[in-house]
């Protein structure tokens, strides 16, 4: 899907970059159909799912 003159993936970076970002909605459109949330979560083309990668809650740092 990406539409770009050399493909992302051979690229060396491999990293898809931002077609369309959203951040008001917390969302963006990779080039490669992808979507990324805000969360960390990804919506893949074929439909999978990337869970969003969460710092455990004990790890977070707290304003004293």
């Amino acid at each position: 899907m990406c539409s770009c003159e050399t493909s992302c993936a051979a690229s060396g970076t491999g990293t898809p970059h931002t077609v369309s970002a959203h951040p008001e909605q917390g969302w963006a459109l990779l080039c490669d159909g992808s979507i990324r949330f805000d969360d960390s979560g990804e919506l893949l083309p074929d439909g999978s799912v990337v869970p969003p990668r969460r710092v455990p809650t004990d790890r977070l740092a707290v304003a004293a």
